[in-house]
């Protein structure tokens, strides 16, 4: 029995240093994007156009300072409830892309928009 431990503990151990490995070369994989201007957006719906699409990736809405990367949560007139992560914005036509967690990419009036609350700003764990 005490064999079985030993070897239990030993597996728990390798385990433990593959995750502490794991979680440093994503925080440095996040840094050198960080640092290159890079964003990464995990969404199978957002393609090259409408990253091109949107002409403004730093801006103000509802009091705070947003960029492209940070997520958000939306609350909009008819107590729609939109959450996703910003794209960017379109100042001619006034709209918010925003690539929500269930694949798709949101356009929004922002003159609809009821509540805005920023969940997470992108690269906050560097700041």
């Amino acid at each position: 029995m005490t064999i079985f431990f030993s070897h239990l503990e030993k597996i728990l151990y390798v385990l433990l240093t593959v995750s502490i490995l794991g979680y440093v070369f994503v925080v440095l994989k996040e840094k050198f994007y960080l640092t290159n201007n890079t964003i990464i957006i995990e969404n199978k719906a957002v393609t090259e156009e409408y990253l091109d699409e949107a002409d403004i990736k730093i801006f103000a809405l509802g009091g705070e300072n947003v960029k492209s990367g940070d997520e958000v949560r939306i609350v909009m007139h008819g107590n729609k409830k939109v959450s996703g992560v910003i794209i960017g914005a379109k100042k001619k036509e006034n709209l918010l892309l925003l690539a929500t967690h269930d694949d798709r990419v949101e356009k929004l009036h922002v003159n609809k928009i009821k509540k805005f609350k920023v969940i997470s700003k992108y690269g906050k764990f560097f700041k």
